[in-house]
């Protein structure tokens, strides 16, 4: 009788795991397709969409916030294959002088420094940047932007979504150029560092 009752609990647990992914699945497939007919359909809404998605500054991380809020993580199945034995970088930037430096900051490390992750956030831009050189953009959970500049050896993608303390990759020299942006607007580093 038991086994019954272990079988049973255990083929109902199974049943709402499978069944709550397969639920997020759907209803991940159902918005995606309602956005393609209409963007298909409607010129007004294509025009719109594509001005406020490639024209202005769109945030990927509230999008992505909110949905976490309402389905939890965005990735199926993505807490079941989870290592938890997995080593997080977690350093913080150590540097011996900070200048103003075009709409960001100068700071001086080590040479080759690691440079990791400030906040959790979305990568949203990887290239060349005037005056920065190789330069990593995150949209940080909060909203701000974060240029990492004189950046070689990158470890990350677009649109990776990665933890705070990550490595990004190495400085190319000792300079590691910052720019902190909140609206548009240049912030001071004070607050992250």
């Amino acid at each position: 009788m038991n086994e019954y009752l272990y079988c049973s609990k255990y083929n109902n647990a199974h049943k709402f795991f499978f069944n709550k992914y397969i639920i997020k699945f759907l209803i991940l497939v159902v918005v995606t397709l309602i956005l393609l007919i209409i963007l298909k359909t409607n010129k007004s809404f294509r025009s719109v969409f594509y001005k406020n998605i490639y024209e202005k500054h769109f945030s990927f991380v509230s999008i992505n916030n909110y949905y976490q809020k309402l389905f939890g993580n965005p990735i199926p199945f993505s807490d079941f294959f989870t290592d938890s034995d997995k080593t997080v970088f977690s350093e913080k930037i150590k540097y011996d002088a900070v200048t103003k430096y075009y709409d960001g900051y100068s700071f001086t490390v080590n040479n080759n420094l690691l440079v990791p992750v400030i906040e959790t956030g979305m990568v949203i831009f990887i290239g060349e940047k005037e005056n920065l050189g190789n330069t990593i953009i995150i949209e940080q959970i909060d909203g701000t932007e974060v240029w990492y500049g004189n950046i070689t050896d990158i470890n990350v993608k677009m649109y990776d979504y990665i933890e705070k303390g990550s490595v990004l990759g190495n400085t190319i020299s000792d300079k590691l150029y910052l720019v902190f942006k909140k609206d548009g607007e240049s912030i001071s580093y004070e607050k992250y560092l």
